[in-house]
């Protein structure tokens, strides 16, 4: 997917989406969508598809997100969209609470809760996606960094997996370079380990949490992990090994993944006026970043 795609997929909503008779159900889209992003390619913990909703209803419309927050549910339900399109899952272990929002707080019961009384379908595709070509060639587009292949394949698929490992356009390039890039693309302050004048040729990219690809990255002599994120041992453990680590905050590294979902939403049979990514990019923020 190149920038201009990514760029081109971001739409602020402004009032209700255009209504039209798409003809799609919610079952077709998810199987369209499962098509591209299998189960079988999830983890063995997630959850994937429709989670929550009624496959045999027609798609008015289709909120595009990362996270499937009541906030999200409600911008949907304001701009007349029945499918609420995420990365992350409204739950992955069983929920045994559904009482409100009001009772509970935003918890996933709530959610489920909001989806079923306002008739929110709830999709998501997260490790399925995590693994796509289509997905592991995000970040090296946004960084202008050179895929090469990637680090933890699945069994039998070389081209689907965990971690994308990269060589910069311009040959050999200083972390605080890189961590600068970051900082231009994103828009945020990353967190960065290492020592800013060393110099990378190899780096691997991965959305989302990395904890997992830390001790392949040493294995493998890569030089820095740009990720969303790792934990503080894993990251202090790893740089003292000389594995540079650039996190970029979990949701910010997965973003570019709801232009990836609104794409294929419209692959799948789905008018370009349906079609809604909601910006849910202002949860957190350093002070820093705040101009007065």
């Amino acid at each position: 997917m190149s920038q201009s795609d990514i760029n081109a997929l971001f739409k602020v909503p402004t009032g209700p989406l255009a209504p039209v008779k798409t003809g799609v159900s919610v079952g077709t889209l998810e199987q369209r969508l499962l098509s591209v992003f299998p189960a079988e390619d999830a983890c063995a913990w997630d959850r994937t598809g429709l989670t929550v909703g009624n496959p045999g209803v027609e798609v008015t419309g289709v909120v595009v997100a990362l996270d499937p927050t009541i906030a999200a549910l409600k911008e949907a339900t304001d701009l007349g969209a029945n499918v609420v399109l995420t990365h992350h899952p409204v739950f992955i272990e069983a929920v045994s609470n559904f009482m409100p929002e009001t009772v509970q707080g935003a918890k996933p019961g709530a959610v489920v809760n909001y989806a079923l009384s306002h008739g929110i379908n709830c999709m998501n595709f997260h490790t399925a996606l995590d693994v796509a070509p289509q997905a592991l060639s995000i970040l090296p587009t946004l960084l202008r960094l050179k895929p090469r292949y990637v680090l933890d394949p699945l069994a039998g698929k070389a081209d689907k997996g965990f971690g994308m490992v990269c060589a910069s356009e311009e040959g050999a390039i200083s972390l605080k370079h890189l961590a600068a890039r970051s900082v231009s693309v994103f828009g945020s302050v990353p967190r960065v380990w290492g020592n800013p004048d060393t110099l990378l040729e190899s780096i691997v990219t991965c959305g989302g949490s990395a904890n997992d690809l830390v001790d392949l990255c040493l294995e493998n002599g890569i030089d820095c992990l740009i990720c969303g994120e790792v934990k503080y041992h894993v990251a202090l453990e790893a740089r003292q090994s000389g594995l540079s680590i650039i996190e970029l905050g979990h949701d910010v590294s997965e973003l570019p993944l709801c232009a990836l979902l609104a794409t294929e939403a419209l692959t799948a049979g789905l008018p370009d006026s349906c079609i809604m990514v909601v910006d849910q990019s202002k949860n957190w923020y350093t002070p820093e970043t705040i101009r007065q």
